[in-house]
């Protein structure tokens, strides 16, 4: 595989977020958890785990937030004309950006889950690919 230039550019399904991503994402994961079902509309969702440094934001976004069963605070950021979640972050540990919304950027191949949790939730259909960590909750 070719080596990824950076940064790499991206937006929202309708334009109005952009973002740059200026280095390699610490993590990629692929979350089966019920929540993120519903919020990717999928079987799983993907999520980049970037240092807030490393990605550029802008456009306006509107704001949700829930508590995780861990107890853990998420705060979703998402584009208010198109509804794609563009990242969560733990007000806890606001240096860490869980960027949800990869598969906007311009250049995917750095998108590759290493990791899945919570796949005691996963769909039946769904084969976690051998030699790739998973685990059975968040870990």
């Amino acid at each position: 595989m070719n080596e990824v230039n950076y940064p790499v550019q991206g937006e929202c399904q309708c334009g109005q977020v952009k973002f740059s991503l200026k280095a390699a994402p610490k993590m990629v994961i692929a979350c089966h958890c019920k929540e993120c079902q519903k919020l990717s509309t999928s079987a799983f969702s993907i999520t980049t785990i970037v240092n807030r440094n490393d990605i550029d934001i802008t456009g306006e976004l509107h704001e949700t937030s829930r508590v995780a069963d861990s107890g853990n605070t998420n705060v979703g950021k998402f584009c208010p004309s198109c509804g794609n979640r563009i990242y969560q972050v733990n007000p806890a540990d606001p240096e860490m950006i869980k960027f949800k919304a990869a598969g906007g950027l311009s250049d995917t191949r750095m998108i590759v889950p290493t990791t899945h949790v919570w796949t005691s939730e996963k769909q039946a259909w769904v084969t976690i690919p051998e030699g790739v960590q998973e685990f059975p909750k968040q870990r």
